[in-house]
């Protein structure tokens, strides 16, 4: 059990995003869907910031589940995209030679739907892939309340870590002396993380007594130590 206490870190991870596509996400009924794709889309933010491989895959696309989210394709616009047939993405010999090839045991995995997608690729990537899985709870959805409930029961007796987008990010970020990271984190709370980032704008403005409009480029938030 020694390897699930390691924190996150942008040496030790990869990450990989199951059918983020409109289709599925008609479905998806355990979250608000506009709060579900705000927290996909900061957490692919968080992957580019901190250069952590990152996997696109999808299901159907032309014949059932609709292109990926162009938020989400924006964000990594160089990546190749796997297209499957099977729900099960460890079924699929290129997404298992994507995460072989990015060479990293650890996998943040963030994906429609958690009781299908998501239940199948962690159970089978951990049996027969010796992957550890890291399950973004609010950056995936399911049909229902109790089905994103129990699945995730399911994959956490099995092993599988859940997370939440925003804790991935903080746990990737980990010392706000990391100065090469710190300006892009900020401006992606602004952005994505909701009470928090209005209270980095609140701190920005009324205790650094920043200029009220001026909202962007400038260091807000805990401050980074001096080289």
């Amino acid at each position: 059990m020694t390897k699930y206490l390691e924190v996150l870190a942008p040496q030790n991870c990869q990450i990989i995003f199951i059918d983020q596509q409109p289709q599925m996400a008609f479905g998806v009924q355990s979250i608000d869907r506009q709060v579900l794709k705000n927290n996909v889309v900061g957490l692919a933010k968080a992957a580019k910031i901190f250069g952590i491989p990152t996997t696109i895959t999808t299901v159907e696309t032309t014949s059932f589940s609709g292109h990926t989210y162009p938020e989400l394709l924006a964000v990594f616009p160089q990546n190749k995209i796997l297209e499957r047939t099977s729900m099960n993405s460890w079924d699929d010999q290129n997404v298992r030679d994507a995460l072989a090839a990015n060479g990293r045991k650890k996998v943040v995995v963030s994906g429609l739907w958690t009781e299908v997608c998501n239940t199948t690729f962690a159970l089978c990537a951990m049996l027969e892939g010796d992957y550890e899985i890291y399950m973004v709870a609010d950056a995936s959805g399911g049909t229902s309340v109790d089905a994103h409930k129990y699945a995730m029961d399911r994959m956490v007796q099995a092993g599988v870590v859940p997370v939440t987008w925003q804790q991935v990010l903080l746990e990737w970020q980990r010392d706000w002396a990391r100065r090469e990271s710190y300006d892009a984190v900020m401006g992606l709370v602004k952005e994505h993380s909701g009470a928090y980032g209005m209270g980095v704008d609140y701190a920005y403005t009324m205790v650094h007594g920043a200029p009220e409009r001026v909202t962007h480029g400038e260091r807000i938030g805990p401050r980074p130590a001096k080289a």
